[in-house]
């Protein structure tokens, strides 16, 4: 029994020094299995994208309207209210896959003219005034025009659009003025697609003279544009810009 215990003393004595040795030589000392790390799987951000599809249907009488509602309601993301004018009808969209929506209306309404407008020439935001503060909900104003039948008229017209900040900057001042919080132009062959967001409760009527106000440039820049504009078929005399009104399901 004394001859088990000394050997007993003498193992752990081996055995501390063995560990002090290791650590001295900066040697690992074993280490136990580490179990596998759980991968967390991040899904993508998916980047959301303005854009505008505008029905022209050639029986305004048996126009499905619901159908239109219900496809709008099947999309996940922030589509705007149906608007029209006369037998012209638009959706505003702004979500990741807006071409989803356009090939569920060519097939829900094959008989009509299905007209897309994506990729904005043209983008104001609050981020190029001195208030970068947007409103936390907004409504979308929609407007329609033709650009005039001239491709030498209809490039400059671009032109100006694409320096505007730089050259006409009062433009966007104006903008910022008036509280808008955002502007784009859209187009399709000559026809332009306006959208104008203000802060909900506020109205186009209210807001847009204040882009002049102490501000006589816009004015300029409006006389300048009204020589690439012109109404688009169906509009009155002298007529250029049309609003879509909201329609409003049963």
């Amino acid at each position: 029994m004394r001859q088990l215990r000394k050997y007993l003393l003498f193992t752990m004595s081996f055995g501390a020094c063995l560990t002090s040795i290791l650590s001295a030589c900066d040697l690992p000392l074993p280490k136990k299995a580490s179990q596998p790390k759980a991968v967390v799987k991040v899904k993508p951000r998916l980047i959301v994208r303005p854009a505008v599809i505008e029905i022209i249907t050639h029986d305004k009488a048996h126009f499905d309207y619901d159908g239109l509602f219900d496809i709008g309601k099947s999309v996940d993301g922030d589509i705007d209210d149906i608007r029209q004018w006369k037998n012209h009808f638009t959706i505003y969209l702004h979500i990741p896959n807006p071409e989803s929506v356009l090939k569920e209306i060519k097939k829900s309404y094959p008989q009509d003219s299905i007209k897309y407008y994506e990729k904005p020439f043209y983008a104001f935001n609050r981020k190029m005034c001195a208030d970068t503060i947007r409103a936390k909900q907004w409504e979308n104003i929609v407007m329609t025009a033709n650009l005039v039948n001239d491709p030498k008229l209809q490039q400059e017209y671009l032109n100006y659009h694409a320096t505007q900040f730089k050259n006409w900057p009062e433009v966007a001042k104006g903008f910022c003025n008036a509280n808008f919080q955002q502007l784009l132009v859209f187009k399709n062959g000559r026809q332009l697609m306006l959208v104008i967001s203000i802060p909900k409760g506020e109205t186009l009527d209210k807001l847009n003279p204040k882009t002049t106000e102490n501000n006589p440039r816009v004015n300029e820049w409006n006389r300048l544009m009204k020589k690439y504009q012109e109404g688009i078929p169906g509009t009155k005399l002298g007529e250029v810009w049309v609003g879509f009104k909201p329609v409003h399901t049963n």
